[in-house]
C-alpha cells in the first residue's frame, strides 16, 4: 500500500492490525477522521491535512486540486469536500474552476452599451451571427459589432450608410454568393452551380454554393 502504517495489537488474538497513517503528517488516523481520495487512489490523509492542502490550493487560484499523494494524478472532487470544507474556501473553489471553464470557451460580449453582456460559445465550432441571450439583439461574435449583414468583418463597418445597411440584410434574406474575385453579389436563379462572372473575367468562373456563401468571413 502507498500509505504508511502502523500496527497495534489485537487483545483478543494477538494478531497485530495495521493502522493507516496521514501521508502528510505521518500520524495514525482513527477511522472516523480518516479521508481517502478515490477506489484507484491508495493514499490517505488526515481531514485536517487534506482540508489544509486543499485551502492552500484555493488560495493560489488552483482549480484542479490533485491528491497530494507522491506522482498521484488523482482529482480531487468539491463535492466530497462540501461538509468538511469552511463555506468561504468552499465557495472561491468553485468560483476558481467556474471562471476556469468560462476561459476555456471562446466568448464575446454583446456590443451594445445598454446591454454588454458575457456571451459563450458553449456549443464549439465558428459562429459569426449571434443573437444576444439578454437583449436579443444580433451582432457579429467574431468582431463583436452590431450584426453586419451581407457584409465580412474587414469591410469598415462604420463607412456603412443607410442603403449599405438595407442591401446587406436584402444579400442575407435572399441568401446570394459573392464573386470570390469582384465581391459582387449573385444570385442562382436555375441551372449548374458553377457560375461564370461576367465583372471580374468572362473565363472566370466559381463554384454558387447558396446557402453557405452569405457573404460573411475574411
Amino acid at each position: 500500500m502507498a500509505y504508511t502504517e502502523q500496527k497495534q495489537r489485537n487483545p483478543r488474538e494477538g494478531e497485530e492490525i495495521p493502522i493507516p497513517t496521514c501521508e502528510i503528517c505521518i500520524e495514525p488516523i482513527s477511522a472516523n477522521k480518516r479521508f481517502k481520495c478515490k477506489k484507484d487512489c491508495s493514499y490517505s490523509f488526515c481531514l485536517d491535512c487534506i482540508t489544509k492542502h486543499i485551502e492552500v490550493k484555493v488560495e493560489e487560484n488552483t482549480a484542479e486540486v490533485r491528491c497530494p499523494g507522491s506522482n498521484c494524478p488523482t482529482l480531487l472532487n468539491p463535492v466530497s469536500f462540501l461538509r468538511l470544507l469552511p463555506a468561504r474556501v468552499f465557495d472561491k473553489w468553485c468560483d476558481v474552476l467556474c471562471q476556469r471553464k468560462v476561459l476555456s470557451w471562446p466568448r464575446a460580449y454583446c456590443p451594445f452599451p445598454q446591454c454588454s453582456v458575457l456571451v459563450l460559445n458553449e456549443c464549439g465550432g465558428t459562429i459569426s451571427r449571434c443573437q444576444c441571450p439578454n437583449c436579443n439583439k444580433l451582432f457579429c461574435f467574431q468582431c463583436q459589432v452590431p450584426w453586419h449583414a451581407g457584409y465580412r468583418c474587414s469591410e469598415a463597418p462604420n463607412n456603412r450608410d443607410r442603403n449599405d445597411v438595407l442591401f446587406g440584410l436584402l444579400f442575407e434574406n435572399n441568401k446570394w454568393a459573392r464573386c470570390p474575385g469582384c465581391n459582387h453579389a449573385v444570385e442562382l436563379v436555375a441551372g449548374c452551380r458553377v457560375v461564370n462572372c461576367r465583372y471580374f473575367s468572362p473565363s472566370h468562373m466559381f463554384a454558387c454554393v447558396l446557402g453557405t456563401d452569405r457573404g460573411h468571413g475574411d
